[in-house]
């Protein structure tokens, strides 16, 4: 009986260690750990990176455009086979884009470090207007859109920048900029009349704040890409094309273009004013043809370089009465030898040359050329480069019908002007004008200046122009981030020749009578986008 208890006693406590010893092996419940950490310093969507001090915000947006009668991002059909209205031309333009962007920020003893990046993921219609085998080039640098194959596509790199202690390095918009660029209403970004860096332009610059919402900044941009239209040196053979332009003879850049601005930030609203000194410099006298350097070229000597600029007066008015989010966005510019802080888009400054219908000649045309300045070497010339003015003023009334509809209306006015008169002698002593010096150069290609009247084959010389622009858009935000935009815009080229005139036009067009005359177009505008 002892032993028979003995042996309950002893298994019962050999299975009460069993069961302590697996009770102490069972997992215990772990704490729960936070992977994401939401930092809420600097708005939403930001949340720290793990194991730092730094918050990080990632965002962008997926959009889809397309574009009837007119390029890509609503370019109007201005020039090229778009402008022809040939059989090259697309009839619409088609993009699709997705931007991705990173945000950093830091708090430091010298306030906060922010680093901003934004990447385009896009593939556009191949061409981006035309199918014409001269226009698509072969050579990637000079075309870039070849990429736009099938399963193909590029990368664009939009803004690329550190602030630090009020400056700002590297891939941003211009101090001279207004904070809306070139889109105080518009979806498209061919809104001409201001300044517009909307994808950045490398540069280097400080901001103060003066409190009460008083800021001044100034800057240095880089001009090669952003700040330069085109030099003209009038002494080259057959220099004025039939499209009325030439090859650009700009030297390089010896000078960044110094930008700043003084603005006010209030509740009522945004004041801004902006200047700008910009160099203007020819490579050599002589050239050959499409500008192409030389062996003389060297020897030739060269124009002396100028200095040009522009201002630019910026007004916004917020709380109208007309709606909870109203407000109208305006500005004003002026620039001698910096046109394209006037004829601006999101890429090069367009020159134009539209061709309609006409009452006795095969087509109407149309032509504006694009410059900073022109030059004409050698005696009797244009005693170096004289700088082209352009004046602009563009602006929009946005207006929110409910929390899902909106709409503005935008528009713009500018004008390019050359000095001097048309029958200006180069050939004599003295200096011609640069107006004078364009017209003797386009009478090479174009026939019978000069004449008094109408009758076919005779025209008056003027390469003076004014563009005009009026557009409305209207959006649908169905959900929170989703828009559905429609946009129409109405483009009207003011050109000042008058007559008429045989010459051979940029091929397919043939060498026959050509009516000068003002041009119309029309485009529209379709997008879908959602931002995250």
């Amino acid at each position: 009986m002892k032993v028979a208890k003995k042996l309950i006693l002893g298994s019962a406590a050999g299975l009460l260690a069993i069961g302590g010893a697996q009770a102490a092996d069972l997992p215990v419940k772990a704490k729960a750990v936070e992977y994401v950490k939401i930092c809420s310093l600097y708005g939403a969507g930001f949340f720290y990176i793990p194991g730092t001090d730094t918050c990080i915000k990632l965002g962008g947006y997926l959009r889809a455009d397309v574009t009837f009668n007119g390029g890509a991002h609503g370019a109007p059909a201005w020039n090229g086979d778009l402008g022809q209205q040939n059989r090259y031309a697309d009839y619409y333009v088609a993009r699709s884009r997705m931007a991705l962007t990173v945000d950093t920020r830091t708090a430091t003893e010298y306030g906060v470090v922010r680093t901003f990046g934004q990447g385009d993921f896009q593939f556009t219609t191949l061409g981006g207007g035309t199918f014409n085998p001269n226009n698509l080039a072969t050579n990637l640098g000079n075309n870039p859109q070849l990429l736009d194959t099938a399963g193909g596509g590029y990368v664009a790199v939009e803004y690329l920048f550190i602030q630090f202690a009020g400056f700002t390095f590297g891939k941003s918009s211009s101090a001279y900029s207004t904070p809306w660029n070139g889109f105080p209403g518009n979806i498209n970004s061919s809104l001409l009349g201001g300044n517009n860096t909307d994808t950045g332009v490398n540069n280097i610059q400080y901001t103060a704040q003066f409190g009460n919402g008083v800021s001044g900044s100034i800057g240095l941009d880089d001009p090669t890409v952003w700040n330069r239209t085109a030099v003209y040196n009038l002494s080259i053979p057959t220099a004025i094309a039939a499209n009325g332009t030439s090859s650009n003879a700009y030297a390089g850049v010896h000078s960044p273009d110094i930008v700043g601005n003084i603005r006010v930030d209030q509740a009522w609203g945004l004041f801004q004013l902006s200047a700008a000194a910009h160099e203007v410099n020819g490579s050599y006298n002589t050239l050959g043809a499409s500008a192409v350097p030389n062996n003389l070229s060297e020897i030739s000597g060269h124009p002396d370089t100028k200095w040009g600029g522009s201002v630019m007066a910026a007004l916004q008015i917020k709380n109208l009465p007309t709606g909870a989010g109203d407000d109208i966005k305006i500005d004003a510019s002026y620039a001698k030898g910096d046109t394209k802080n006037v004829i601006a888009t999101s890429g090069t400054s367009p020159s134009f040359a539209m061709f309609g219908s006409s009452g006795f000649a095969y087509n109407s045309v149309g032509f504006g050329a694009t410059t900073d300045g022109v030059y004409f070497p050698g005696a009797g010339g244009t005693d170096g480069i004289k700088l082209t003015t352009a004046w602009g003023v563009r602006g929009a009334f946005n207006h929110n019908w409910d929390p899902y509809w909106s709409s503005s209306v935008f528009g713009s006015y500018s004008g390019v002007r050359y000095d001097g008169g048309a029958n200006d002698n180069i050939q004599g002593l003295g200096n011609s004008t640069a107006k004078g010096a364009y017209c003797a150069a386009f009478a090479l290609s174009h026939p019978g200046q000069a004449v008094v009247g109408n009758a076919a084959g005779a025209y008056t010389c003027n390469p003076d122009f004014n563009v005009s622009q009026l557009g409305v858009v209207t959006r649908w935000t169905p959900v929170k981030n989703l828009t559905f935009s429609a946009e129409v815009q109405w483009f009207h080229l003011d050109q000042k020749m008058s007559g008429s005139s045989v010459f051979a036009a940029t091929a397919p067009k043939p060498a026959t009578l050509y009516e000068f005359k003002d041009q119309d177009t029309f485009l529209l505008q379709l997008r879908a986008q959602r931002n995250f």
